[in-house]
């Protein structure tokens, strides 16, 4: 934490492997985030993800993490890692193609990446992080090569509930420069920024 009426620092680092226990700090050691995901909820079909435990799956993410590439980024405030961001190929992430909404509009599964998840650690929350990741994000598969990024957020119609913006908002990527690409959901646009 930064002294009194110093501001803190913040910062984005590709989460590898000597960043897990501040990943694991972030999530919960034994709750995982959401519901037990470990950030596998894109990465799994619906019935490996419910037939596998919360520490098979947060077994299998560390897994991910430690062969790389970085399957996305951890926002610092100073040291402490306040906020995580999945972003990464389309290729990477399986079930975004079996999705009705997310699912891509020409089959471009390589050079597309996906801003796919948000967390946000509690008492940080509603201070304009999410825009920082998916900034970072943005930029962090700019620099890996991606041609264009894409996000499936929610567009809400009302307030939301704890957890139901996991997958960002719409406003956000908006404010970021993304355009509305498709919409097969009165509440999830499909959004993209080309990165030319």
């Amino acid at each position: 934490m930064a002294p009194d009426g110093a501001e803190a620092a913040l910062s984005a680092r590709p989460l590898t492997a000597d960043l897990w226990d501040d990943f694991e700090d972030l999530f919960g050691p034994d709750r995982g985030a959401s519901s037990g995901c470990w950030c596998m909820w894109w990465r799994l079909t619906a019935k490996q993800f419910e037939n596998g435990s919360r520490e098979d799956r947060k077994v299998a993410f560390r897994k991910i993490v430690g062969t790389g590439p970085a399957p996305g980024l951890l926002l610092y405030e100073d040291d402490l890692a306040i906020g995580w961001v999945a972003v990464g190929p389309r290729a990477s992430l399986p079930r975004m193609e079996r999705s009705r909404v997310a699912k891509s509009t020409d089959g471009d599964l390589d050079g597309t990446w996906l801003v796919n998840c948000f967390f946000l650690r509690r008492g940080y929350r509603g201070k304009g992080h999410m825009s920082r990741l998916a900034g970072a994000a943005t930029e962090h598969a700019r620099a890996a090569g991606a041609t264009r990024v894409e996000a499936c957020p929610v567009d809400p119609a009302r307030e939301l509930q704890w957890g139901e913006g996991f997958v960002g908002i719409a406003s956000v990527f908006e404010g970021l420069g993304f355009s509305e690409v498709a919409r097969r959901s009165p509440t999830r646009p499909l959004m993209r920024m080309e990165l030319g």
